[in-house]
């Protein structure tokens, strides 16, 4: 997990290229919108010139928001503002189908599909969910244009969206980037050229099983964080030296029961394998850059010139609460006929995890905005030395 670029050991002070690492989440991506709020305060109080985030990565839910801060590279303020009346604007029914006849038919096709003695006339729904809506609102309300023009006025190097194709069992990152930045290809994960449109972020975002794959090119794509063992590994391919990374989960563990428990329900273990798939990988990640840079931090200038691995800095902002609390309290503004499916697959209640990545409602996004600008502004200090130090201060063992 490094990147080949200039070492700063022993040489001149350099501003480095951030890279700004969204992950998925659903409906907890609004947290990530109040983050970007207090950073666009931040960054204006710091006098630095330019845009914060010449480099955005994003999946998921995570990848909608890198594709409206892309297309506001000239200004992080606009992007953060933006952004918020966006999230603000949501409602479950702009995101997927939530009229009671819609939701019904899915799921007596679902269990119909299912019968050996009718599955021959009754064809499997894609999904359990319909996200058309959610296309025809990205379709309307992005403006993905102006992501090459600020690539060509220099605002932003580049964007990558990742999503799993289902057929080539990998994670792809499309990028659109400064013609520098060249293709990758390592296990399981690649890096593809391409010029990011609403279909790259449908892909992004399909959350499996929940919402239906999206077809790019020849082949269906579904969410981003599946196949992706490196999430901050996109941004790096782009050039970034230190990433600033918003994540939608508190990392303090749940406690042990203390006395016996129900046997899990299918929607239990369905938002325990989101949690997996949008959090864990990227923690993981997360340990594993840092072992590196403990690792070339105990190097001489001499042995570190030798290595094309950087020491690269990371900030991780995360949720000073458990978003599942800020769930439960919201959880019956999701539409009823919704809530009645969630009920059906077990997902209502005991954990509210599965129902935090359904709740697309203000006020639940209004809070999480709050919470994440509150969360940001706490740590006003330490993100404006991340964002104003040149990188032979940044490159030190600590992290």
């Amino acid at each position: 997990m490094g990147v080949l670029g200039n070492h700063a050991v022993g040489g001149p002070a350099v501003m480095p290229r951030t890279g700004l690492i969204l992950p998925g989440g659903g409906a907890r991506g609004a947290y990530q919108v109040g983050v970007l709020r207090a950073l666009a305060e931040i960054w204006a109080k710091s006098a630095a010139p330019g845009f914060p985030f010449p480099i955005i990565s994003g999946s998921s839910a995570g990848a909608i928001n890198a594709a409206v801060m892309a297309s506001h590279a000239d200004s992080v303020a606009e992007g953060a503002s933006r952004l918020e009346l966006f999230w603000k604007r949501l409602h479950c029914e702009r995101i997927y189908r939530t009229d009671a006849w819609t939701v019904m038919a899915t799921g007596l096709r679902w269990m119909l599909s299912f019968s050996p003695l009718l599955n021959t006339f009754v064809r499997q729904p894609p999904s359990l969910l319909n996200s058309d809506p959610l296309r025809e609102f990205l379709d309307r309300e992005l403006l993905l244009h102006r992501i090459q023009e600020c690539i060509d006025c220099g605002h932003l190097r580049g964007i990558a969206i990742t999503a799993s194709g289902y057929t080539c069992a990998s994670a792809i990152s499309f990028f659109q980037a400064a013609e520098a930045v060249q293709p990758w290809i390592r296990a399981r994960r690649s890096g593809r050229a391409a010029t990011i449109s609403v279909p790259h972020l449908m892909g992004s975002a399909a959350l499996p099983l929940l919402f239906p794959a999206y077809r790019i090119g020849n082949e269906y794509f579904g969410d981003g964080g599946m196949r992706m063992v490196a999430p901050l590994s996109p941004a790096i391919h782009l050039g970034a030296d230190r990433l600033l990374v918003i994540t939608t989960r508190d990392e303090r563990p749940d406690p042990e029961p203390s006395e016996d428990v129900a046997y899990p329900t299918f929607g239990e273990i369905g938002g325990y394998l989101l949690d997996t798939i949008f959090m864990d990988r990227l923690t993981s990640d997360i340990a594993r850059l840092e072992r590196i840079n403990e690792t070339l931090s105990l190097m001489t200038p001499e042995q570190y010139r030798k290595t094309p691995l950087n020491i690269i800095r990371a900030l991780v902002i995360r949720p000073s609460v458990d978003l599942r609390e800020v769930t439960r309290r919201h959880a019956r503004s999701i539409p009823r006929p919704v809530r009645m499916l969630l009920r059906t697959l077990g997902g209502w209640g005991r954990d509210w995890r599965m129902a935090s990545y359904l709740l697309f409602e203000p006020g639940f996004a209004t809070e999480l905005i709050e919470l994440g600008y509150q969360d940001s502004m706490a740590r006003a200090k330490e993100i404006s030395t991340f964002f104003t130090a040149p990188v032979e201060t940044i490159n030190q063992r600590q992290m």
